[in-house]
């Protein structure tokens, strides 16, 4: 499947001692560049959540916000983290024992010590499964809004496709007639104002001027750029970096269509053509 590089989605999952919310969203960057915005105690999953994202997604600046709000539980008290504050009180001491002059810890300090305030609690670990978990959840809703959105692009990137054939369909068959009727116009002026010209002479001209303006290898390889196009669409992907590449041979090749023309509807067609691709480009844009 084609995927959008945008994409957005959050998931909210309950644990025994609080609530945790992960929030992804995506938009367009050349590469693949991720910002994560974690609380301080969950700050050691950053690397596995940095690798479970890349393993995921492959270009696009995504945003993985993760909150945690613990539970409010006023009917039960407080316990204090026994282990804990022993620790504290031993550190404390081994400190003013070193330097006299120190500061000892206040009840305060000791009550918002993390980890200090038991309760109902859940071990650091479990909480950091319980935001895995939640990141895989998350994860696979935000490809969803991708796929679905790359599959709007694919379709719109088809379209765009048919439209600049039936413009190369309309143009094709009127270079033969226009090269005809360029070549008897020059002739008979030509001669005209020259009578013992030679006809030699007047066909090489007539000839390199065709040349000049025959534009039927420009038209053979925009129709072979839009059947690559549209094999890799239906190849799925990530494809972004070999359609932008096309885009911009196919708007080369309708530069020269435009450059060669000498008939207006010819020039008509080649601009219409010029701005499906530009249409096309800023789509292509969006594809990861």
């Amino acid at each position: 499947m084609i995927n959008s590089m945008t994409g957005y989605a959050t998931h909210t999952l309950a644990t025994p001692c609080g609530t945790l919310n992960l929030e992804l969203r995506a938009v367009n960057n050349r590469y693949l560049d991720v910002q994560l915005r974690l609380p301080d105690d969950f700050r050691s999953l950053e690397p596995s959540m940095r690798e479970t994202i890349a393993r995921k997604l492959n270009r696009g600046k995504v945003e993985c916000r993760l909150n945690f709000t613990p539970l409010d539980n006023l009917d039960e008290p407080w316990q204090l983290n026994q282990t804990l504050l022993h620790k504290l009180l031993e550190l404390d001491r081994t400190v003013r024992a070193s330097l006299p002059e120190a500061q000892g810890l206040s009840v305060a300090s000791i009550l918002n010590w993390p980890g200090i305030l038991g309760g109902n609690t859940l071990p650091a670990d479990a909480l950091r499964e319980y935001a895995m978990t939640l990141l895989f959840t998350t994860l696979e809703a935000f490809q969803a809004t991708r796929n679905r959105e790359g599959e709007k692009l694919k379709c719109i990137l088809l379209e765009r496709l048919n439209q600049i054939r039936q413009q190369l369909e309309l143009a094709a068959p009127r270079i033969p007639t226009l090269i005809t009727a360029f070549e008897e116009k020059l002739k008979t002026r030509i001669q005209e104002a020259i009578d013992n010209l030679d006809e030699d002479r007047i066909r090489q001209e007539i000839i390199f001027f065709a040349s000049k303006i025959d534009i039927d290898e420009e038209l053979s390889r925009l129709k072979t750029h839009l059947d690559e196009v549209e094999h890799i669409l239906n190849q799925g992907g990530a494809v972004g970096k070999r359609l932008d590449f096309l885009m911009q041979e196919l708007n080369r090749e309708a530069n020269t269509i435009g450059s060669k023309s000498v008939d207006i509807e010819i020039s008509r067609a080649s601009m219409s053509i010029k701005i499906l691709i530009e249409q096309m480009r800023e789509q292509v844009q969006n594809i990861e």
